[in-house]
Parts: structure tokens; C-alpha cells; sequence
């Protein structure tokens, strides 16, 4: 029995020490600079060595120029993500200069991978999103300067500019690349196309009104 107990004991220590050893969410070191020139491939980048590090691999410049905003939406984003500055990697951040010229918007989208934060610079932007199944239960603020609002991470939300001329914001997201799914894009754009008799019994639209969209997309 002693014997047994022991055995057991050293099982448990192997597969804990196993599993400590084999993942651990926190960074093991100062930081882990994106290295673009390695083949290797993980669930992120792989990291500079540390002597060939430079203060710029932390620095970015951008976020006082205004976005263009001369397409369909009449809104930009600039982002600071690690493409852009590779001391960011592993890092789980992002964050990005949001514009919208009047009228402007981003149409309803999610983040599979990160909870986001708004914050008002300039002007009013309306905010919303909406629950999950069954609810569908829709959450929306005007926000003002110096407001901020949360997104929770997946759920569907949207942006629009009320204000009389352009509206600034700084986005903010909890991920390394929190992923973006634009709703209409993802079902009117897909390649190869879903089905048109389908979406339009799924949408209750005339089936000619659904290939228009997909047509448009």
C-alpha cells in the first residue's frame, strides 16, 4: 500500500512538473522581440535574440496623422500592432487610431480573439453590440470626449460617427491579433459564394436582392 502511495505521489509530481514546464500564459523573460526573418512556426513569432535588439523594435509613429476616410465607410484605422512594432509580440495588445469623417461608421464586426476599448479623443461616436444566443439583447452608448466603452471579446458591435465633423478614438484590444469578421463581408463576399437560395430563406430576402449583395461584395 505504502509502496502504491508513493508511486502515485511521483506520478502526480511528473505530470505536474510536465505540464509547468510545457505551457506557462505568463512571458518568461523581459520581452520576446518578433524575429520576421525566422522559418520557424508557433502561435505567434518567434523571438530576436536580445543582443540584437534595439530601442525602435518599441517605438511607433503615426497616431497624429488623421486616417483616410475616402471610401464606402467614411472611417480609418491606424494600427499599432507587432507588424509595426515588434516588441509587441507576445505581448497580448493592440491599439489603433480610429477616424470617422461625418456620417462616418464600421459596420458590425467581431473580434474572436480580444476584448476591445474605446475611447472618445474628438468628437461623438455612437457604440453598441450585441449578446449572444438567445437574448440577442443590444447594448449601445453616445459617447462623448473622454468616454470610454468596453466591447467583450466575440460578441458582434459597430461604430458611428454623430458628431457634425470627424470624430477621433483610440481602439484598444486585449490580443496579439485579435482577428476581425465584418458580417456582410464574411456572408455576401465568401469564395467560393454560399449558396444564394439559401441565404435568402436564411435572410427572408428575395433571392434577386441576396445576388445583388453578393454581387456588391
Amino acid at each position: 500500500m505504502a509502496q502504491n502511495s508513493i508511486l502515485f505521489c511521483i506520478l502526480a509530481l511528473g505530470f505536474f512538473f510536465g505540464v509547468s514546464y510545457a505551457f506557462d500564459p505568463s512571458p518568461l523573460q523581459d520581452f520576446c522581440v518578433a524575429d520576421f526573418n525566422s522559418t520557424v512556426r508557433i502561435n505567434g513569432l518567434p523571438c530576436k535574440d536580445p543582443a540584437s535588439v534595439v530601442v525602435d523594435d518599441f517605438f511607433f509613429r503615426g497616431f497624429n496623422v488623421t486616417g483616410n476616410t475616402t471610401n464606402p465607410y467614411g472611417s480609418s484605422t491606424i494600427p499599432m500592432n507587432v507588424a509595426r512594432v515588434p516588441g509587441l509580440n507576445t505581448l497580448g495588445l493592440t491599439v489603433a487610431r480610429l477616424d470617422y469623417s461625418p456620417g462616418g461608421f464600421v459596420p458590425p464586426h467581431f473580434h474572436p480573439r480580444g476584448t476591445e476599448i474605446l475611447t472618445v479623443l474628438e468628437g461623438s461616436l455612437e457604440v453598441g453590440f450585441v449578446t449572444s444566443y438567445p437574448n440577442y439583447k443590444h447594448y449601445s452608448k453616445v459617447l462623448e470626449k473622454g468616454d470610454a466603452f468596453v466591447i467583450p471579446v466575440g460578441l458582434i458591435h459597430y461604430q458611428r460617427n454623430l458628431a457634425n465633423g470627424n470624430t477621433v478614438a483610440l481602439g484598444v484590444v486585449n490580443s496579439q491579433n485579435a482577428g476581425v469578421t465584418v458580417v456582410s463581408n464574411a456572408v455576401f463576399g465568401a469564395k467560393p459564394a454560399i449558396s444564394s437560395d439559401y441565404l435568402s430563406k436564411a435572410f427572408q430576402l428575395d433571392k434577386k436582392i441576396v445576388e445583388e449583395l453578393q454581387a456588391k461584395f
